[in-house]
This record gives structure tokens, C-alpha cells and sequence, in this order.
């Protein structure tokens, strides 16, 4: 069925999905430059401040655990039309928090907009094959940094002039418009719901058995990692040691933003010639080399943000051509589970990028400088080559290549 557009009969088009899965995006970066404001607002030590960033990733980790059989049993448009409610609803709550432990539970509800992320890759598999389909994320991807590249930068403006609370009006009206959207233009795509919620998950032995569903979402897992790594840990660097404001931080996180843009836009252009284990190896090694650049720039004493920013250019590239096909690959393994499988293969993934966030930020001090981070960037995006190495070692044995 052709897509048409604000038919809610008919697959959503692209740029529907594109607005799905950048409120996720958006709620998870818009207030990175505010982070060190919100301790001094809460009183709070930064370590706990921070939890705003890793707590949403292991709550958005285990949504997704149920956000994709749920989608599978009762279809994906009313799950997401539901899930966006209660962001909303949750974005409102945390304006006026209180304290910085009802904030962490507003982020933790936040994390429902998990489900523009899930169920655009589960629409997108819905309706093509594999290669196609990574195709399809590539740009799907591409076209939602937009918002989570301009996000960071607006963010630190608005933190500037109105204070912490300004971003999350700003994560508010994304809400909003996503909603509406998908109201009016999410047809149903699953044509093949399952008879209960129970019974996909009694699907997920089915799942763990494929060793290729294990290489994907490890290679999603460690892919991404980096990058929530440099969530977590990136504005404390850059604020603290290296003197910046949040409107500055704002401006050069874009550098990050350009890359995975960029990288989402070859991964699109290339999966399907290429294919998608050859993709995900490229871009994991740009990704180490990046990393690698910045430790070498640091220890050579050059202590200034390029030396942060400029070579996380190439971890953002890296990260844009590696985590469509990676995700791809998860929902293509066993594809009449392709709404679990992203749920599952997702919250492996933003759970290990959780884990790391977590690890980053908690070995970071003044003392310390920036190579807490670095090296745990750089280790991270090192096993994602190796996992891929495991993938395509795999694909061969089954002549899947």
C-alpha cells in the first residue's frame, strides 16, 4: 500500500518517522549544556545530576523490552500514540519538579518516547527487505539529527536566558507535534499481530538462539556506547576543564551531529550495494580512529575543545554508517519477530550505551582530565569491530554474506 501523506490509513511517511524517533533524540540531548546549571539549581553533587542522562537510557533500555511485543500484539500505531502521551504528560511534570529526585522520575517516564525509535525501524522492516531496510534507517536517521544537532545549541541559549527549565518546554512542543502527527499519519503496518503479549515473549528463546541476533545487538550496543559515553561524560569535559559555556558546548556538539548525519546519508546511500556487515566494519573503524586522534591530541598537550570535538567528527560518522545497518540486522534475523526483536536488540543497545555513560561519568574529576572518557570511547568502539568481525565470521559460515 503506497504511503500518502496525513492518511491514517495508509504506512506513514518517511518524514513521520523521521519526527517518531528525533523526540527521542531531542529529550535525551536538548539538555546536555544545562546539566552543570541543574546541580547548582538542585544543590545536587554532578554525579547524581548526571543520572538525568543514564537513568533515561536504562529506563528507555527496558521499555523497549515491552514497547516492541506490544507493538507486535496490538499494533504499532496505538503503542506509540500511547507511549507519546506519556511523554508529554511526564515533560509537564519535570517543569515543575521540585526536587532533582522528581526530576529523575520524570526522566524515567520521558523514556517512553523510546517508542519513535523502536516502532520506526519495526514499520520500516514492516514494509521492505533487509538491505532496503537499512537503507530506509539510514535516512530515517539522518533526517532526525537534524533536531538533536540544533538541540544542544538552542539548549545552551535557552539555559543562558531563561534557565534549565526553558529545554524541557522545548522537549514539550516536540511531544506534542509528534503526536499529532502520528495521529494523523501512522496507518497500521502490522498485518500479522501475535494472539498475546505472552506469546512473543515465549518467541524470545527464538531470538537468543541466533548467533547473528547477538552479533547485531552487540555491535549496536558497543557502536552506540561511545557516544552515550560522551553523553554522559562530554559536558563535564568541556565545561569544567576546558572552560566552556553551555551555549559554546551547544554549538560544538554540532561537530558530532554533522558526522552521524553524514554518516546516516552514505549508510542510506551505500547499504545496499555495499551490504550491511561490510558497513558496520567501516564505520566502527572510523569510530576507533577518532577516539584514537583525540587521546594522541590530549597527551601531546594540546588542551583545547577541537581536540575533543574535531575527532569525536569521525566517532559520529562512524556511528551513522554502523548503527543503521547494525539495526537492520537485528530486525532482519527473524523477521515475524521484527517488532520484538527491536525491542529486545534495543534495549541491549541503549543498556550497554547506558552502562557506559554511567562508567564515564563516574571516573571523571578535575584530576582526572578527560581520559576517563576517552578510553572508555575508544575500548568501546574497539569491541564494536570486534563483535562485527564475530558477525561476519558467522555470515560466512552460513554462506549469508
Amino acid at each position: 500500500m503506497t504511503a500518502r501523506p496525513f492518511d491514517s490509513t495508509t504506512p506513514p511517511h518517511i518524514l513521520t518517522l523521521v519526527i517518531a524517533a528525533a523526540t527521542a533524540s531531542v529529550s535525551m540531548n536538548v539538555f546536555l549544556p544545562s546539566l552543570p546549571g541543574m546541580a547548582s539549581y538542585f544543590n545536587a553533587d554532578y554525579a547524581i545530576v548526571q543520572l538525568n542522562v543514564s537513568l533515561y537510557l536504562v529506563a528507555t533500555a527496558v521499555l523497549q523490552l515491552g514497547i516492541g511485543p506490544a507493538s507486535d500484539r496490538f499494533g504499532r500505531r496505538p503503542v506509540m500514540l500511547f507511549s507519546f502521551a506519556v511523554f508529554i504528560l511526564s515533560t509537564l511534570a519535570a517543569i515543575r519538579a521540585p526536587t532533582i529526585e522528581a526530576l529523575l522520575l520524570c526522566r524515567v517516564l520521558q523514556a517512553f518516547s523510546a517508542a519513535g525509535m523502536v516502532l520506526s525501524r519495526a514499520i520500516v522492516r514492516d514494509t521492505v527487505g533487509a538491505d532496503e531496510a537499512a537503507s530506509r534507517i539510514g535516512y530515517i536517521t539522518m533526517g532526525m539529527t537534524v533536531a538533536p544537532m540544533v538541540g544542544p545549541m538552542i539548549g545552551g541559549i535557552l539555559d543562558e536566558l531563561y534557565g534549565w527549565q526553558s529545554t524541557f518546554h522545548l522537549m514539550l512542543a516536540f511531544g506534542v507535534v509528534a503526536f499529532l502527527v502520528v495521529y494523523l499519519d501512522l496507518g497500521e503496518t502490522n498485518a500479522h499481530r501475535s494472539a498475546s503479549m505472552t506469546r512473543q515473549f515465549r518467541n524470545y528463546p527464538e531470538l537468543f538462539s541466533s548467533h547473528r541476533f547477538w552479533g547485531y545487538s552487540a555491535t549496536a550496543a558497543f557502536t552506540s556506547g561511545a557516544f552515550f559515553a560522551f553523553l554522559g561524560g562530554g559536558p563535564f569535559v568541556a565545561t569544567r576543564l576546558l572552560g566552556l559555556s553551555p551555549s559554546a558546548y551547544g554549538l560544538y556538539f554540532a561537530v558530532i551531529t554533522v558526522g552521524y548525519a553524514l554518516g546516516n546519508f552514505l549508510s542510506g546511500r551505500y547499504s545496499r550495494q555495499v551490504g550491511i556487515n561490510r558497513m558496520m566494519l567501516a564505520g566502527n573503524l572510523f569510530a576507533v580512529i577518532g577516539t584514537g586522534l583525540s587521546i594522541l591530541l590530549f597527551l601531546l598537550g594540546c588542551f583545547h575543545p577541537l581536540s575533543l570535538f574535531g575527532p569525536t567528527f569521525f566517532v559520529g560518522l562512524g556511528n551513522g554508517i554502523a548503527l543503521p545497518n547494525a539495526n537492520a540486522g537485528v530486525v532482519s534475523v527473524r523477521p515475524h519477530l521484527a517488532g520484538s526483536a527491536s525491542g529486545l536488540g534495543g534495549a541491549l543497545q541503549i543498556g550497554g550505551g547506558a552502562a557506559l555513560s554511567v562508567l564515564a561519568g563516574a571516573f571523571l574529576t578535575d584530576e582526572s582530565g578527560p581520559y576517563p572518557l576517552l578510553l572508555v570511547m575508544f575500548f568501546s568502539s574497539l569491541c564494536a569491530v570486534l563483535t562485527t568481525l564475530y558477525v561476519i565470521q558467522v555470515a560466512r559460515r552460513k554462506g549469508a554474506l
